[in-house]
């Protein structure tokens, strides 16, 4: 018979185990929002806008890497949502990205809960609904995600941190702009640029008429030579519009972009197309004689975009006066080759650690043979069947009423076809629904050909791609003499500048299907968009499989059963991780001192 002492302690260890595995995990982090239409007036004019939990833009959701977050959306818009999360890659969990392709949508008036986790990323990332243009009546906030605590930041630990949402912005509704858009009718020039969801400054009275609330950021100076540093986090999260960003007399210091470090360096300025985030330290060295102005000003545009100018207050709290003046000027206003050296420059710091401590670096992509070659070429929008449509490689992407993801899950046949070409095609343009078939663990080169008269920006899901070079004019064979092979920059948003040509490299590690769309709204919703596929082809038990709330819709619409409500999440705690172990051991004393009595009852 085994004695007291050894019963009880392999008792306690197998208590101990399984407390531990159902306690001691990755933290997580709870929301609840309500999505819903709002009254607002950021441009002087009254108007609806999607506002979360009452406010516009939405909150700023902040998470750790590895922490689990969980959001409960509820949808009282008076039409279908979805949120999507613009450069967190949900490894191996396409389920969660909020785009058409991966999930159906929320209806009104159901509540439907994200849960992912922020699985080895850190950075400045932001939020916003894929569907319907309601990105351009807002429900964006920001997103970040910081270093865990063992992991130092290649910088001096800032002072203060500050999110910068810029919007271009029109007071017409995103149902009236998404008509429009279907017309064939040009969005135009936009009634403004907001600045976290305010108006303009009043910097010149001919051109921002009065009483329009402006954004104003508060900061310290600090004394003498400790002089505080501020970290800016910058997204452009308008709906076409690329935005020169700049703060009056003060140096804006490079350090990170969507999830990468940066080698950090000086600009006066900096362009920031949509969809694209930075970040930047600015230090507070002025003298304060009086306050100073933070402009967004569109790029590559006439005169008569003057008025949609973004102006917001940089207030020292030792400011001798207000702002005044004339804007800080812009130096290559109308050059594009003045902005397209400014984005070769951004280089990515190889001798940092990010999410881990190994340096972002010690991944040579220049060194991997390239599985997979797409030359993607875009053009503007054109008639397709009587209707305005836009096109990648001369296929404009259809929604299906069944998601994709899905539709592989239940293998529903007829969905989608695995048939995209790898570069344009001389034949007339069609509307299909037709994806790219990666190779898991390939090597993908992709090229951005910009056939149109706008600067175009592309996003892909699911990934960081390293972006190895841009020029104007063709791309050809010849071109990858002048990649950058060492420290591109690894982000999830590029920039293709018009009649010009952008190349990236993607590692196709991420199992799931995954959206690759033009970030310029209105090219994206006509069409230009499509899904890798990305299959492991083997039985991989760390993919998340179907989620236990999942709404179902088109040829799976049967399967719904009741309204999505808020999900309970068993595992679900508000607890840090150290709260949860100790909870463990609380419980394995309990259990001990209870068995203790038992034996001694017995003998």
């Amino acid at each position: 018979m085994p004695s007291p002492s050894s019963f009880i302690t392999t008792l306690f260890l197998c208590c101990f185990l399984q407390l531990y595995l159902a306690f001691a995990g990755d933290p997580f982090v709870f929301y609840d929002w309500t999505v819903s239409y709002i009254g607002a007036s950021p441009l002087g004019v009254k108007q609806k806008v999607i506002g979360i939990n009452g406010q516009f833009p939405g909150p700023i959701l902040n998470a750790t890497t590895n922490w689990n977050v969980v959001v409960n959306v509820k949808n009282d818009l008076d039409e279908p949502l979805l949120l999507t999360w613009n450069g967190v890659q949900h490894r191996k969990n396409s389920w969660q990205d909020g785009v058409s392709g991966t999930s159906c949508p929320i209806p009104a008036g159901w509540n439907w809960t994200y849960q992912f986790q922020v699985k080895d990323q850190i950075g400045s990332f932001f939020y916003f609904p894929s569907l319907n243009f309601q990105k351009a009546a807002g429900g964006y906030g920001g997103v970040i995600i910081n270093n865990r605590e063992v992991i130092p930041l290649p910088f001096g630990f800032p002072d203060g941190d500050i999110t910068i949402l810029l919007s271009d912005w029109y007071t017409r509704s995103h149902k009236d702009l998404r008509k429009d858009v279907e017309n064939g009718v040009d969005l135009g020039v936009p009634d403004g640029v907001l600045i976290n969801g305010f108006g303009p400054y009043r910097y010149d009275d001919t051109l921002v008429p009065g009483g329009i609330s402006y954004q104003i950021i508060n900061v310290e100076p600090g004394k003498d030579l400790g002089r505080k540093t501020y970290r800016f986090r910058v997204h452009n999260v308008g709906i076409s519009t690329s935005l020169n960003f700049r703060i009056q007399n003060h140096n804006l210091l490079l350090v990170e972009t969507e999830g990468s470090y940066t080698v950090q360096q000086n600009y006066e300025n900096m362009d920031i197309h949509v969809g694209q985030s930075y970040s930047f330290l600015v230090t507070m060295d002025q003298n304060a004689t009086t306050d100073y102005y933070i402009v967004a000003s569109p790029r590559f545009v006439n005169t008569s975009w003057d008025r949609a100018t973004g102006v917001a207050i940089l207030h020292y709290s030792n400011s001798q006066g207000p702002a005044s003046g004339p804007l800080p000027a812009l130096i290559g206003q109308d050059d594009p080759s003045f902005s397209m050296n400014q984005a070769r420059s951004i280089r990515w710091n190889v001798s940092a650690g990010a999410a881990r401590p190994n340096p972002q670096g010690s991944f040579r992509y220049g060194d991997i043979t390239v599985t997979d070659v797409y030359v993607i070429l875009n053009r503007p929008p054109e008639l397709i069947n009587g209707k305005w449509r836009t096109t990648l490689n001369g296929i404009s992407y259809l929604p299906p009423s069944t998601p994709l993801k899905l539709a592989q899950q239940f293998k529903v046949l007829g969905v989608y076809k695995l048939d995209f070409p790898n570069k344009f095609m001389n034949r007339p343009p069609k509307v299909d629904t037709s994806l790219i078939n990666g190779t898991f663990k390939g090597f993908m080169e992709i090229i951005f050909q910009n056939n149109d008269t706008t600067v175009q920006t592309y996003h892909m899901d699911g990934y960081a791609f390293f972006v190895v070079g841009m020029d104007f004019g063709v791309w050809t064979e010849n071109s990858r003499s002048t990649y950058n092979k060492w420290d591109g920059v690894a982000r999830s948003t590029t920039q293709v500048f018009p009649g010009a040509w952008t190349a990236i490299l993607v590692s196709l590690d991420n199992a799931g299907i995954w959206n690759l769309r033009a970030e310029n709204l209105n090219s994206w919703y006509l069409g230009q968009e499509v899904y890798i596929q990305v299959v492991n082809p083997e039985v991989d038990y760390t993919e998340s499989s179907l989620p236990q709330n999942a709404i179902y819709c088109g040829l799976l619409s049967s399967l719904q059963k009741e309204q999505s409500h808020k999900f309970d999440f068993s595992m679900g705690s508000p607890f840090c991780s150290n709260s949860r172990v100790m909870l463990a051991l609380l419980l394995l004393v309990l259990i001990e001192s209870f068995f203790f009595s038992m034996w001694s009852v017995v003998l």
